[in-house]
């Protein structure tokens, strides 16, 4: 378990000023991001969810609305949550979808509702400290046996700064105790991009089964 070590004005406001870089320059992050592939990840959520679609998904950390308008295309009944203002209005613009604004750290889920969860490239900014209460919360928020899809930067189990964000980079060996010990059972992981040697692999990718 995480040591405890921020307190909650500290962590008040590294997450205002995680969000405050992200609500100025949502416009360049959206165009900056729209043409990434992650098809993989996709693959890897819908294909371990069981049952006929279309599903129910929470997109966790939607931004703009890239991933969130995807699974809509598809016929799933997807939501989006993120706590970054200008992304909320994105995304609700860019897909129609409901859209959750809620901060990482003050979630508010319906419990049960979920068949995935798609957290990609989101819960790294959560303080390892608070990551064991967040992972128990998105388990709860699926359904029986429903999937958490997390894909993060890896790193050697280190959070800071990096500029004007926050973010907390995790060994698969760490990310797995964490995860398992909030009752998930491991289906999967992966490095991103593909193809590449394991030192040009920044990116650690996991599937999980609730109980």
């Amino acid at each position: 378990m995480p040591k405890q070590t921020l307190t909650p004005a500290e962590l008040e406001a590294l997450t205002a000023r995680t969000l405050a870089y992200y609500d100025s320059s949502a416009r360049s992050f959206a165009a900056g991001t729209r043409d990434h592939d992650v098809s993989q990840n996709y693959a890897a959520l819908l294909g371990a969810i069981e049952g006929a679609p279309p599903f129910r998904i929470l997109d966790f950390g939607c931004g703009p609305g890239r991933d969130l308008a995807y699974f809509r295309s598809l016929g799933h009944a997807a939501v989006g949550l993120d706590g970054t203002p200008s992304f909320v209005e994105m995304a609700r613009a860019e897909t129609g979808c409901e859209v959750l604004h809620q901060s990482f750290l003050a979630l508010d889920l319906p419990r049960g509702r979920f068949d995935g969860i798609f957290a990609n490239a989101s819960l790294f900014h959560v303080p390892a400290q608070d990551l064991p209460r967040v992972i128990v919360q998105l388990r709860d928020g699926l359904a029986p046996r429903g999937v958490l899809f997390c894909s993060n930067p890896r790193g050697s189990d280190s959070e800071g700064f990096n500029g004007e964000r926050y973010g907390a980079f995790h060994s698969f060996e760490t990310w797995r105790e964490l995860v398992i010990a909030a009752g998930l059972v491991e289906i999967e992981h992966y490095y991103r991009p593909p193809g590449l040697p394991r030192e040009q692999q920044p990116w650690l990718a996991t599937v999980w089964r609730a109980p």
